[in-house]
């Protein structure tokens, strides 16, 4: 079963056509790469899956259900996203950061308890960052800060984590590392990762290739 399907998504901005007719699925704990070259709509696609933005035409669907008819705590419950820039205007702790994933999942002004501090720890621990709690986000190196934007997702115990260019200011190595981590957390974890990039290296890690060039799909396996 698809927990992800999109069928003829088209964007335009402007007079520009971004998306055109884009169609594609990605199963329950899958790890699916979407490649393909800058400004080719990769990630006007993924905004478009988690209500940033809204298509022109076509439909989204997550675990079968219209994205669109879905509230925006319920899609966040659903969906985690990592972004490739991760900035704060204050210096916020390691477990604040982490933390903020619990929104979704709270009400309005309700305060962090222990259990949330117990997931926050656990997601930490998965990403190989245990002990990190208190120090500042600031401090830390890039693939750091790109653990702690995973950690945070977890902490919302999504279905579906959506990841846009995590790699793409990271050295080699440093890249490896999040792409096995993601990797490990689709087939550990049963969930779903869909990961655009430029970079052709995500082919060996990625149970699925989605190639997006000029706003259309030109090959999938």
């Amino acid at each position: 079963m698809s927990f992800i399907t999109a069928e003829g998504v088209s964007f335009s901005w402007g007079q520009a056509r971004i998306l055109q007719e884009v169609s594609l699925c990605a199963g329950k704990g899958k790890f699916v790469g979407v490649i393909g070259p800058n400004g080719s709509g990769k990630s006007t696609l993924l905004k478009c899956i988690y209500r940033v933005l809204h298509q022109d035409a076509g439909c989204i669907f997550l675990d079968g259900k219209e994205n669109t008819k879905m509230g925006y705590k319920e899609t966040a419950r659903f969906l985690g996203v990592v972004a490739q820039h991760n900035i704060y205007d204050f210096d916020f702790s390691v477990r604040d950061i982490v933390l903020m994933g619990r929104s979704p999942h709270k009400k309005t002004m309700e305060q962090d308890n222990a259990e949330d501090r117990r997931i926050a720890r656990e997601a930490l621990a998965r990403v190989g960052l245990s002990g990190f709690e208190e120090r500042t986000f600031a401090e830390l190196s890039g693939g750091e800060q790109q653990r702690v934007a995973i950690a945070r997702a977890l902490a919302a115990a999504p279905a579906i984590i959506l990841a846009d260019e995590p790699t793409g200011n990271l050295d080699s190595k440093t890249s490896q590392d999040v792409l096995s981590l993601l990797k490990v957390t689709s087939q550990k974890f049963a969930q779903t990762i869909v990961m655009i990039t430029h970079n052709e290296e995500i082919a060996q890690m990625a149970d699925r290739i989605i190639r997006i060039e000029d706003g259309r799909i030109v090959s999938q396996n």
